[in-house]
């Protein structure tokens, strides 16, 4: 699929371009690179089945075969979704890139589908299916235990509480709200979801044991460096991002070799921009939207690792690494979805078709969880803990009464007012003016008796 050619409009044949939309200006050269290869594709495709049918003799292990039939049936249906797939707002590095990663989503969410219509211990060992190691229950690091700092009865390295949070975990928190920057594109978004999951690691430790952590770790490693670090790169990006300017042309009508290259890197750049302002104040309609979105991240984050307990996977192992950055791909379109439902509802009439999948991956993924392990789940709050959250979801529901309710009717009745109040300052003002000159005309010949106004 060709990018579509644009001087100042980077939506072709989408209206005028949006406040918050950069201009692109295109030369409209359509390469190799950039057509369409449908034919090419069946034809390989074809070839490849032809050679597996006619020149391989198939093996007799019926387990291999089942395996190895599976993984050609989601390659036969990646390829059609890769060639035929509808694109979405993103076009670079290429659109076929970003209709691959919608055709995975497709195939994460029958994966998921599958398992959920499963008993919980077939669920677990098939698997082993996948890595013959899974299918056995796993420990959950506890990340609490010691919490001092300087811890003076260790002679050899007082500093060891701090040493041993430092894994690999950090940088992945780091490089995660970076990215998670990226998709939000609002710093007041990005930290409220930081600071609410640390509320729910609090919140949920008697249900995972490694949500226990120092409140150092907490507040000072994840909240202010790695997510705050992370968010603050994640910003400055975009402040660039947004301040670029976005010219394109053919590779091979750029003249010099340095040109080149600076092309061929910018390649993996935003083909435009979109400036995020989610304005979750301005209607009642774009604050439930906004609330929905931190709903839906905390679930996602949520699910990582309430899966990983209830599957018996390790936090180091390739699949929960994998899913990550299966959210990472298919995240920062998602999200570009919902914000052009929101704000250009005229023109995007539906959700789009990558946010819709991220919305059901995340519903099948607690549904896994609430079926796998129920008993985990109903674990009850601590009762300090029940309070904290009643009272801040009655803070969150009087302050939407207020803002969009109270605020809203109280404005209306004093408009109400006002104008109530200026019109019978102007009728007083026309009836003062009036009453002399009809005084005048009642004292001439011939003049009637008129009613007094009122």
């Amino acid at each position: 699929s060709p990018e579509p050619p644009s001087a100042g409009n980077s939506r072709d044949g989408a209206g005028p371009r949006r406040s918050t939309e950069s201009e692109v200006y295109d030369d409209g050269t359509n390469t190799f690179f950039w057509r369409a290869h449908t034919l090419t594709v069946l034809f390989i495709l074809t070839c490849a089945l032809g050679y597996v049918t006619l020149l391989e003799e198939t093996p007799q292990d019926t387990a291999y075969n089942t395996k190895r039939g599976i993984v050609a049936s989601i390659l036969v249906f990646l390829c059609f979704g890769v060639t035929q797939a509808k694109d979405g707002p993103f076009s670079r590095p290429h659109p076929a890139y970003w209709r691959f990663w919608l055709c995975v989503s497709v195939v994460y969410e029958l994966f998921l589908i599958f398992i959920l219509f499963q008993t919980v211990q077939d669920g677990r060992q098939f698997m082993k299916y996948i890595d013959p190691h899974l299918g056995v229950p796993l420990p959950e690091r506890d990340y609490g235990g010691n919490c001092l700092i300087y811890d003076p009865g260790n002679g050899t390295d007082p500093f060891h509480n701090i040493w041993d949070k430092l894994d690999g975990f950090v940088p992945a928190h780091f490089f995660g709200w970076y990215l998670k920057t990226l998709m939000i594109r609002d710093w007041w978004m990005c930290m409220i979801i930081s600071v609410m999951f640390e509320f729910l690691e609090y919140s949920l430790e008697h249900q995972l044991p490694n949500f226990s952590e120092c409140w150092w770790d907490h507040w000072i490693m994840d909240v202010i460096l790695c997510n705050g670090l992370g968010i603050y790169c994640g910003m400055k990006t975009l402040s660039w991002l947004s301040l670029k300017t976005y010219k394109w042309q053919g590779l091979w009508n750029i003249p010099t070799y340095k040109g080149k290259m600076k092309r061929i890197v910018f390649q993996f750049t935003p083909y435009s921009w979109v400036k995020f302002e989610w304005k979750p104040a301005s209607s009642l309609r774009r604050w439930l939207a906004v609330c929905g979105i931190i709903f839906v991240f905390l679930l996602a984050e949520l699910n990582t690792f309430y899966l990983k307990f209830v599957l018996w996977m390790p936090p180091e192992h390739y699949l929960v690494l994998l899913r990550l950055v299966f959210f990472v791909n298919v995240g920062g379109v998602a999200m570009r979805e919902i914000y052009d439902f929101m704000d250009d509802p005229k023109f995007h009439k539906k959700l789009g078709q990558q946010a819709w999948l991220v919305a059901a991956i995340t519903a099948t993924e607690f549904l896994i969880v609430v079926k796998y392990d129920p008993y985990t789940l109903t674990l009850s709050l601590p009762f300090y803990i029940t309070q904290c959250w009643i009272l801040g979801i009655i803070l969150v529901l009087t302050w939407t009464a207020w803002r969009f309710f109270i605020r809203d009717i109280t404005l209306r009745y004093k408009e109400i007012r006002r104008q109530k109040q200026e019109h019978r300052h102007e009728k007083d003002k026309c009836l003062s003016n009036g009453d002399g000159h009809s005084a005048l005309l009642d004292d001439g010949p011939g003049a009637q008796s008129q009613p007094y106004p009122t």
